[in-house]
């Protein structure tokens, strides 16, 4: 049996950091960030903020940590930094971050990359985790596996109306009452 959207169950809109973790980009050409907002906001979700940080551990792991304690922030989408190259830092700078990993989203975001790139999939280091109260996901930084990972994995993941579960059902359970949903 497939996954579904039930109508029983409202849409609730997230408030979602998209940090772009690059030495190069701007705003204007930041295209795998912009593919996050898009595919966002066409979903429904608010992109609370916004940033673009050099390939730096320090610098990343200090931003994800800001937006981790902030309670208007309740996911982070990266993009950047995932790859295997001397500069690729992303996974390190998330770590010492990390209250619960959820490695199924890297085994399946490099599964269905494979029907795209191949065995070029292998070089991706994508990861999600659970940091403190906060969804984390670190993607690749290109506009095409932005769109992926969007499409094929967190858009029903980040929906509250797809069964048989989500993530979103599960914030107000690892939030404890603390911090609600906006919606």
């Amino acid at each position: 049996m497939l996954p579904s959207m039930t109508a029983d169950r409202k849409f609730i809109s997230l408030r979602v950091g998209v940090l772009t973790i690059s030495d190069t980009r701007t705003l204007a050409t930041d295209g795998s960030g912009q593919v996050l907002v898009d595919e966002l906001t066409g979903a429904g979700h608010r992109v609370h903020a916004r940033e673009i940080v050099r390939d730096d551990i320090a610098s990343i792991r200090e931003q994800f940590a800001a937006w981790i304690a902030d309670d208007e922030i309740d996911v982070v989408l990266s993009t950047g930094g995932t790859g295997v190259t001397r500069r690729d830092v992303t996974p390190e700078a998330l770590a010492p971050l990390v209250t619960k990993p959820i490695p199924g989203f890297g085994e399946l975001f490099r599964m269905v990359s494979f029907d795209e790139i191949g065995t070029s999939t292998i070089q991706s280091r994508a990861e999600a985790a659970l940091c403190d109260d906060t969804f984390v996901f670190i993607l690749p930084g290109s506009p095409g596996a932005c769109r992926t990972a969007m499409r094929k994995i967190l858009l029903s993941q980040l929906d509250h109306r797809h069964r048989p579960c989500n993530f979103v059902e599960l914030l107000p359970r690892i939030r404890h009452g603390e911090r609600p949903l906006a919606d």
